[in-house]
């Protein structure tokens, strides 16, 4: 079995769909559709957008939950329970939630107003320590580091400099095209 580099995994800045943290939230969504358009169409699409600070460098991540969770403000109340997510919330205690939080009142009315008046850095996700992995990682580190954060990508780094971003779904892609290639 070849060797595998994280570098020949990763999708490079230039090809990412990124935007200013200065952008609003229909900037983020206009830069992401062309580079969807203009990704190659054989990889999976992008999931994120990257968010730049003044000096070109990477300062978040815009998910696709960051966006949704942008529309409606009081999602920001939800903080009160910070360990929500991993306590397998059911059903009836998430309407509870929602009603006792008034969350997702009407939140896509004026859907193109709050789009253009939501700014990317008011809603955009500022990377820890666990989501940088160096250029020189082994394939394995990194799913490692996926596996254990529970993250969707990893930011690509050449010393203190983001490089490119590391997709889960790249790295599944990777792996289920090793388990094909085996005889069983």
């Amino acid at each position: 079995m070849q060797s595998l580099r994280i570098e020949d995994i990763i999708v490079p800045i230039a090809e990412y769909a990124t935007v200013s943290q200065d952008a609003t939230l229909y900037d983020a969504i206009q830069a992401l559709i062309k580079a969807q358009a203009e990704f190659d169409q054989s990889k999976y699409m992008h999931r994120a957008i990257l968010v730049l600070g003044e000096d070109g460098e990477v300062v978040g991540k815009l998910s696709k939950i960051d966006v949704i969770r942008g529309l409606e403000p009081n999602y920001k109340n939800i903080d009160q329970f910070p360990d929500l997510k991993h306590w397998g919330v059911s059903k009836e205690t998430a309407t509870n939630i929602l009603k006792d939080l008034q969350l997702w009142q009407k939140p896509l009315k004026d859907i193109c107003k709050k789009a253009s008046s939501i700014h990317v850095r008011d809603i955009m996700s500022k990377p820890v320590d666990g989501e940088y992995l160096s250029r020189e990682a082994t394939l394995d580190e990194a799913i490692h580091q996926l596996v254990i954060g529970q993250h969707q990508s990893l930011l690509v780094v050449d010393g203190q400099k983001v490089i490119g971003i590391l997709r889960l779904s790249d790295i599944f892609s990777t792996v289920a095209q090793l388990i094909n290639q085996c005889e069983v």
